[in-house]
């Protein structure tokens, strides 16, 4: 199975800022939530965990254990000039990659950019996953490209996806490949 976790809260996700290669520690209720995912048999029982370089996945990864690999294809999406500025502002991001996925904000990245990617990533563990549980910690957006992967679907289907900090979404063998078994499972967290 391939274990899709989303890293603890921070800061800034409190804030609701968008938040993408800033790299903000755990706040006290996103260590909390690390510890929480670190008591899921599920995860407990990995043969492999793999995190994002960012400092808020990293450290949720670390309270997993065994120890963490590091794969920079899983890093948050590069927001570029948007990063840090609240949610709510960024309504021209989002336009721009609703008309074209290949929209590149100043000094950041491509949706389309980051779907290859993270499609390359999951590829490159589907193998493994297949045949034992794999944990891959990372961000929102990578996480909804993992998903998109898995069901086959364009990636602009992110679009219709909320994902929760601290989450779990299963991806495990099907009969035509990788299938999604839950997605932005939260029933493990602690409370705020």
């Amino acid at each position: 199975m391939l274990y899709l976790v989303r890293h603890g809260r921070t800061a800034s996700n409190a804030a609701r800022l968008l938040l993408g290669r800033m790299d903000v520690p755990l706040d006290e209720l996103g260590r909390r939530q690390a510890a929480a995912l670190a008591e899921v048999p599920q995860l407990r029982g990995a043969t492999r965990v793999i995190s994002s370089p960012l400092a808020r996945a990293y450290d949720t990864a670390s309270a997993i254990g065994p120890p963490v690999t590091v794969d920079d294809r899983w890093i948050e999406i590069d927001y570029g000039r948007f990063d840090g500025l609240e949610l709510s502002a960024a309504t021209q991001l989002w336009a721009a990659w609703d008309a074209d996925l290949e929209y590149r904000p100043e000094g950041g990245e491509s949706l389309s950019d980051l779907g290859r990617r993270v499609r390359a990533a999951c590829a490159d563990l589907w193998e493994e996953a297949s045949g034992s549980d794999v944990v891959v910690v990372s961000h929102v957006s990578p996480i909804k490209a993992a998903v998109a992967w898995a069901l086959g679907v364009p990636d602009e289907t992110q679009w219709r996806m909320f994902l929760d900090t601290a989450s779990m979404t299963v991806v495990g063998p099907g009969r035509k490949g990788p299938t999604l078994h839950s997605f932005n499972g939260t029933a493990h967290r602690p409370g705020s």
